[in-house]
């Protein structure tokens, strides 16, 4: 007959786990290895610094003539083209999933048929379908990398949409790619010449079977206050008090998507439009004649934000080849702690009731 105590049953206390985990170390710190594997193997792993028994030996040495072959390659694990079983989560369609900020130098044709290559920022997506664990996201790269030696275009990305679209089997897919774009500007009045650099970014979204060609540009500008202007000329008149209005650093971001079947939009048109609406655009070379004509050109061009984004308005409204387009500006302030913003869509593309919390602050130009 067998007896055992009620207290078998029982569940352990913390205190007395901690004293059997004390027991058993002790026992394990002088048992031999054959003892502790025949006891349980996992007793070695709560002997800190010493080895577990039946740990594999590994090769530690890089192989450096390994060489992988098709069979090889069909032995090795593929969890992203697994089976919806190992979808972890709501098994949902994601809308975009790919690659950010993958770099690689692209070149670009200008509108005097020159050529620039320029280290451009690529983001691919693809959309993914409900009953998928995932994509190939280096497939995206190979692609680009494919047609990395041709001069883009909307043609070239749009072929590069279309081969990982395929390879990937996915209905809609996106490409964005952005880049620092130079263009020489002369100063106002010494004759002197530099480089302005605009951040520009090409977009290619396809979705539901539509495809939309969309150009986003950045434009720095500054931006005299109107009402700082009139005040501090009335303390000029009225109190022969010296007093200066604020100005600051401007930026605005024009997104405009691209009709179907007109000419094609040069960066640098889009640029011209952009210092036709605002021509307070900051300097590159500055000579002191070239300080005075700007001071000049700004108080002749005083602008709020909300003047901003009507005056680009007006600018993107005359050009036949854009459609849909979106104006955000931010005057930085000098006068407050907190920037001055506005934001003016025309068309379904750009039209949204929430915006990304972050958007404004994207706008902050550090040179």
């Amino acid at each position: 007959m067998n007896h055992h105590s009620r207290d078998m049953d029982r569940h352990p206390s913390r205190a007395e786990a901690e004293a059997a985990l004390s027991l058993l170390r002790r026992w394990a710190d002088t048992a031999t290895a054959d003892e502790i594997t025949t006891l349980d193997p996992l007793v070695g792993r709560l002997i800190p610094g010493r080895a577990v028994p039946d740990y594999p030996a590994l090769a530690r040495a890089y192989p450096e003539d390994f060489a992988v072959d098709a069979a090889y390659k069909a032995s090795m694990p593929d969890l992203q083209n697994g089976p919806s079983s190992l979808i972890r989560g709501a098994q949902q369609q994601i809308q975009h999933v790919g690659i950010s900020n993958f770099r690689l130098p692209i070149r670009f044709h200008t509108r005097d048929n020159g050529d620039l290559t320029l280290e451009t920022s690529v983001t691919g997506t693809v959309s993914l379908e409900a009953e998928k664990k995932g994509i190939n996201m280096s497939r995206i790269m190979r692609t680009f990398y494919a047609h990395a030696e041709e001069t883009f275009s909307f043609d070239v990305i749009e072929r590069a949409l279309d081969a990982y679209k395929t390879d990937l089997d996915s209905f809609d897919a996106r490409i964005q790619m952005r880049f620092s774009f130079p263009m020489k500007v002369q100063s106002l009045r010494s004759g002197l010449q530099g480089y302005q650099y605009y951040d520009i970014a090409l977009e290619l979204v396809e979705q539901g079977g539509v495809r939309r060609k969309i150009v986003h540009l950045d434009y720095v500008y500054s931006s005299t206050c109107p009402c700082s202007l009139e005040l501090s000329e009335h303390a000029r008149q009225f109190r022969g008090q010296l007093a200066t209005p604020h100005s600051q650093r401007s930026v605005a971001r024009i997104s405009v998507a691209l009709e179907p079947g007109q000419p094609v939009t040069w960066f640098e048109d889009l640029i011209d439009m952009a210092r036709a609406a605002v021509p307070t655009e900051t300097q590159v070379m500055v000579k002191r004649e070239d300080e005075q004509a700007f001071a000049e050109l700004n108080a002749a061009n005083p602008i709020f934000v909300e003047d901003a984004a009507r005056l680009f308005t007006e600018q993107l409204q005359l050009d036949p080849r854009i459609g849909d387009f979106r104006v955000i500006a931010s005057h930085q302030e000098s006068l407050h702690s907190h920037d001055a913003v506005s934001v003016l869509t025309e068309g379904p593309t750009f039209a949204a009731q929430s915006l990304d919390p972050r958007l404004f602050a994207s706008l902050f130009h550090v040179g």
